[in-house]
């Protein structure tokens, strides 16, 4: 791999670190808008307010050094605000123009928050700059230099009308509030940016960094992930998860955009994990495709959730067999349990590539060992 190309990666690698590093829990969010982002592709975040969602967006410009715009919509928001008002001068001479500086037809990258808020008017005209560039106003088609938008919403739209909007979002990202074994690593986090600590973001890149990727995604070797990808889509449709054939051929730019995050030129079965974010219409999809991937793929997030689950079922158990004070039969069963478990642990170990993976298994296999040990001393062998 040219240097040149292995600087390019290692900084859009390091593009997604810097977006989550003031926000505790977003590193999923993160990475999605990076995706969006590299492929020009749009993304709507999706859950209650207070997630990060708009802090996510505007450091998500800073970091590229990109014109920003950032609107709040409601039902009886005008266009003029999102796309400026007309020029009266101009309209005194005939002439329809807009005055566009800091507007919407100005960003390269935007963030609408209640973006199902939209009334028809302006709904016509994001569908247009979305889709083509291009604001279509009055009697002129000006061309727009935005790169991605970057939407909000509480909920997934259910009027017929809104549908059109909804399927401009290649990335549909469902985002969680912090889990509650962060939660006091939040309140430190969430203390340092009310106190000024993470007012503005250094610029990382470009936007033409940003294009330079773009093109990249294009050289991306795909040939072994088309085959299981294929099937993916065939399982999802069994499951009644249907994908769109635009939705599917453009999910392979989102595929090799995960490539390169990871600073690879060639995809794994690991990128398909993007499917997640692509496939599902709702929550309730999102889940079921999650849970498709989760079977179908051998990938890092699938051997993490695996060793969760048996490093919460070891200490459940550890503390019920250090309460027994006398021969129990149960011992029996847990000692063979535990060593069925030390094996699937050890084999994951040996399987992945991923040395944070590897050292989270050996961890675990030595807390097995030590739950064996106490195991065999209760029933003296």
């Amino acid at each position: 791999m040219p240097a040149s190309i292995a600087n390019l990666l290692h900084l859009a690698h390091r593009f997604v670190e810097e977006l989550s590093k003031p926000f505790v829990g977003r590193e999923e969010e993160a990475r999605a808008i990076a995706l969006a982002i590299i492929t020009g592709e749009h993304i709507v975040l999706i859950g209650e307010p207070g997630t990060a969602k708009s802090a996510l967006a505007r450091r998500a410009a800073e970091l590229i050094n990109a014109r920003f715009f950032k609107y709040l919509l409601t039902r009886f928001t005008e266009p003029d605000e999102l796309f400026g008002p007309l020029d009266i001068n101009a309209l005194k001479q005939g002439k329809y123009v807009r005055i566009t500086r800091n507007k919407l037809p100005e960003a390269e990258i935007a963030f609408i928050d209640e973006i199902f808020n939209a009334n028809s008017a302006i709904l016509n005209m994001f569908l247009t700059i979305m889709n083509e560039r291009i604001l279509y106003d009055g009697y002129n088609e000006i061309k727009v230099p935005l790169w991605t938008m970057i939407a909000a919403s509480n909920q997934v739209p259910d009027e017929p009308e809104l549908q059109a909007l909804y399927d401009r979002f290649l990335y549909r990202h469902f985002v969680k509030p912090v889990a509650e074994n962060k939660w006091l690593e939040l309140l430190d986090a969430v203390w340092k940016i009310e106190a000024g600590y993470y007012i503005h973001a250094e610029p990382l890149l470009t936007m033409d960094h940003i294009r330079s990727l773009n093109k990249l995604l294009f050289e991306v070797d795909l040939s072994r992930i088309k085959e299981k990808l294929v099937k993916i889509y065939a399982i999802l449709e069994d499951h009644g998860i249907h994908v769109t054939d635009r939705r599917k051929g453009k999910a392979l730019k989102a595929i090799a955009a995960s490539a390169l995050l990871e600073e690879r030129t060639v995809a794994t079965e690991e990128d398909l994990l993007v499917l997640k974010i692509i496939a599902p219409r709702d929550k309730d999809e999102a889940e079921q495709v999650y849970a498709v991937l989760m079977d179908e793929i051998k990938a890092a997030e699938r051997y993490l959730r695996e060793l969760a689950e048996i490093e919460a079922n070891i200490r459940e158990a550890k503390q019920y067999i250090m309460s027994i004070t006398e021969f129990e039969p149960r011992l029996v069963d847990y000692l063979r349990s535990f060593e069925a478990v030390r094996d699937k642990v050890r084999r994951i170990a040996e399987e992945t590539s991923d040395e944070a993976i590897r050292r989270r298994a050996l961890d675990i296999l030595a807390e097995i060992g030590d739950v064996i040990t106490l195991i065999r001393r209760k029933l003296g062998i």
